[in-house]
This record gives structure tokens, sequence and C-alpha cells, in this order.
């Protein structure tokens, strides 16, 4: 199979500028290796002497021969990130939140990733249903690790009917292989009622348990159900005294694996605590927050921060009037900050609104999944002062647009309010409320450090 990588910019001055290496030629080889992607890319340009094989625009070929220092890079820059196809899901989860969306919305938004570069690269979970023995054999070569692998099962028939993919079951397997090589791993499992828990859960963690240490973590999270299920898998929400089951199943483990271990291993999302109605545990549990990305200890080092940069403010007298919005699954713990804070700044008037998830149905609670449209009607006409705070993940990443395309700048036009876009720290949260940088705050204790 021929690999060519397309060149889509030339740093000037680089050692590919001063070759005569231009956007539009492809890449063919590197020391007469086939170039699959960035990951071969960055292992062969590590040599000192490298070969290295241009496709011109015009067809003509160029045989470059380079002498650089070690690791350093030739200055080009790809078309696809990757130099490769992203690879997409094979399977049919009963659990895809994917299919749970309504049609209309931005093609890309329906795009299932399944790529184990992407699990390396960006922290995606994959089934390791697509990969091949091959793939594995280079993430060993390349040393690419952590690799987060969605388990959700470690029975192989019941995982095959979860992922509706026959070759489920025995593509755990590679998690054995990735096992015996040292290469970290993160785990996950969505927890569907009735189907993987109960003793099928007691079954997977006793299983995944001779994956430790290497296999580092692995989380506990409770599936979304949206309101767009219409001919998927039925599966119900969980219950208070479900939540509290699913807590106790973990906490005797953990508290077991600790012992052994000196690591908590298996993690609980935080949605749990809160459906259960139970106190987040502390810091400790979290074994360092290796899984926040999938909603472990969020709220629990939120609450912390905040708490280590509360003490040290000293209060005054400021005036001001904003307002906030979340989602009903943070909004007890913002309003508990929010009222401590008021504690010392008393002439400081907020409001804190928790929306209703009315896109995708009720039981999606969290703000990473609140669209611009939801915002917009359930905050118009309310009093939202000089300013509005949203969290930072009710936007897509690195853009200032919500999930259904309505832009940040749509939503100051309609509520006719200045927005500030706020990231997830305590003291990024203080910081907006205040309207002030912390080096500018009055504190009572100088020395303290922050990041």
């Amino acid at each position: 199979m021929k690999h060519e990588h397309i060149i889509s910019t030339v740093e000037e001055g680089s050692i590919a500028w001063e070759l005569g290496i231009e956007p539009g030629d492809k890449l063919l080889q590197i020391n007469d290796e086939v170039i699959e992607d960035v990951f071969d890319y960055h292992y062969y340009i590590n040599d000192e002497e490298l070969t290295v094989l241009i496709e011109k625009v015009d067809g003509e070929e160029w045989e470059l021969e380079i002498e650089k220092d070690c690791e350093e890079d030739l200055g080009i820059e790809f078309e696809q990130g990757l130099m490769d196809e992203y690879r997409s899901c094979r399977n049919k989860c009963m659990f895809c939140f994917i299919d749970q969306m309504p049609k209309g919305m931005r093609e890309t938004l329906y795009f299932k990733d399944d790529d184990s570069r992407l699990s390396f690269l960006q922290g995606n979970y994959v089934t390791l249903t697509n990969m091949s023995d091959h793939d594995i054999d280079r993430i060993i070569r390349y040393h690419l690790e952590p690799i987060n692998v969605s388990i959700h099962t470690t029975n192989p028939e019941l995982r095959c009917k979860m992922l509706h993919n026959r070759f489920a079951g025995e593509a755990l397997q590679k998690v054995q292989r990735l096992y015996e090589a040292g290469i970290t791993m993160n785990g996950q499992i969505v927890l569907c009622k009735g189907v993987n828990d109960g003793e099928e859960l007691e079954r997977s963690i006793r299983d995944m348990s001779r994956w430790l240490p290497v296999l580092q973590s692995v989380s506990i999270v409770p599936v979304g159900l949206t309101k767009f299920r219409e001919g998927l898998y039925p599966l119900e929400s969980f219950t208070k005294e479900d939540a509290r089951s699913v807590l106790r199943t973990i906490h005797s483990w953990q508290d077991k694996f600790f012992e052994e271990y000196g690591m908590h291993f298996i993690q609980a999302g935080d949605e749990w605590y809160i459906l259960a109605e139970e106190e987040l545990p502390p810091e400790e549990r979290y074994d360092g927050y290796l899984q926040l990305e999938n909603g472990v200890g969020m709220l629990r080092l939120l609450l912390d921060e905040f708490e280590e940069v509360y003490a040290h403010l000293e209060g005054d007298d400021r005036t001001r009037h904003i307002s906030l919005a979340t989602g009903k699954l943070a909004y007890p713990y913002l309003k508990q900050m929010l009222d401590k804070i008021g504690r010392k700044y008393p002439k400081l008037q907020t409001e804190l609104y928790p929306i209703d998830n009315e896109f995708f149905g009720e039981k999606i609670t969290v703000s990473g999944l609140i669209t611009g449209q939801d915002l917009t009607a359930q905050l118009k006409g309310k009093e939202l002062g000089e300013r509005l705070l949203l969290p930072a993940n009710m936007l897509r990443s690195g853009e200032d647009v919500f999930l259904d395309d309505i832009t940040v700048e749509q939503v100051t036009r309609t509520l006719q309010v200045e927005i500030d876009i706020v990231k997830s720290s305590g003291q990024d949260f203080i910081e907006a409320v205040l309207g002030e940088r912390m080096d500018d705050i009055r504190l009572t204790a100088k020395e303290i450090e922050y990041e």
C-alpha cells in the first residue's frame, strides 16, 4: 500500500525550507521506510542522518540526504494531523451517546472515533475492536502510553452483546498483550442497569485486577440517556438506591486494592455520589485524579482548589452584580461556593441558574451538554446583572460555539449581557466571580502561591 503524505506548511529557515521542500509536496519515505502516520514520522526523523524521499507537485521524485542534530525537526507540517485517516468505530454499542443525538446537527458530531493514536494523543477511549496485531506491535515498539481502553465488561459474550460486535470479546486479549509489554493503561466502564452491573461488575473488577498496576485506574460511570432512544436497546436510569449499591461495591474494592497495592484502582464518577446523595470522597481516594476527563473527581478537585484560595481572601465591600449558569449536576456545589464568597463580600450580588436540558432530555444533567438554545430560552428575561459567567466545558474545545452550533456572540446578543467563559479551577472561579486577577485581590496571607 502506497502512503503519501501531503505537506501543508514549511517553516521558513528550517531544514525542509533550505532543501526546497514546498507545500503540496508529498513525503513518501524516510530511510527507505514507508511512513504510515505521525508516530512513524517522529520515530524516524530522530536520526542524525536521513534519506528522505519527496514527490514534488509535478511528479518528480527527490531523494534528499540530510545530516542534522538528533531529534531536530525538519520543519514541515501535514494536511492531516495524524498523517492518516481517523479510524471510525465499528461497534454499535447499546449505550452510545452519538446514536442518541437528534438529526440535523453538524456532520462532524456524528463521527465515532475508535483510534488508538487519539487515545495516546488526546486521551480518547478505544474499544480495541478495530486494532490489528500490527497496531499493537507499533504501540509496544514506540511505547505509546497511556492507552485508554473502554472495557465495559470482561465477560466476552456480554461484551459482544454490549458493543454489538462479535469480535468484541476476543479484543480484550489485546489488553493482556499491552499489560505484558508494560504499556500503562486506564480503563472505563459505562455501567448499564441490569446489563453489566451487579454480579457482572464484580466479575469485571475481579478480572481487571490481574492487570494491576499497569492498568492504573478504571472509572465506573453511569450510562447517559437522552430522549432520542427510539429503536435503541431499552436502558433504564439508575435510582438513588442503585447508586448507593454501586458505591458500596466500588468502595469495598477500593479498600481491598489500597491495602494490597497502595492505590484505589476503581474510581466512581461524580454522578454516583450526587444521585446517591452521599458526600464526595476526600482527595486521597482519587489517586492523583487520573480520570478527571471521565468526570471522576472533578467536583472534589474544584471544591478543594476553591477552599485553598478562599481561606486567603480578606474580603472587601466591592459592589458587583453578576449571574452564572450551569448544569443541574454542579448547581449545589457552585451555590455552596457562591454563598461562602458572599460572606466575605457582602455587597457582591450573584444569581445562579441551573439549566434544564430540554435539548437532550432531563436525564442529562452535566453542564458540558447544555446547548445554546436551552441557555438562551431559560435565561431570557432573567436578572443577569452586568456579566454572565459560563463554564468552559459548555463550549466545543477551542471554539466559541455550543454543541448546537450557536455561538457565544449570538447568546450575548440575545440575552443582551456580556459573557465570560470560566475555566474549571477553583482559582479561576473566584477570579471570575470577583472580576479581578488573584494578584490584585486583597489576601490575608501574601505568601500563598498559585500556578
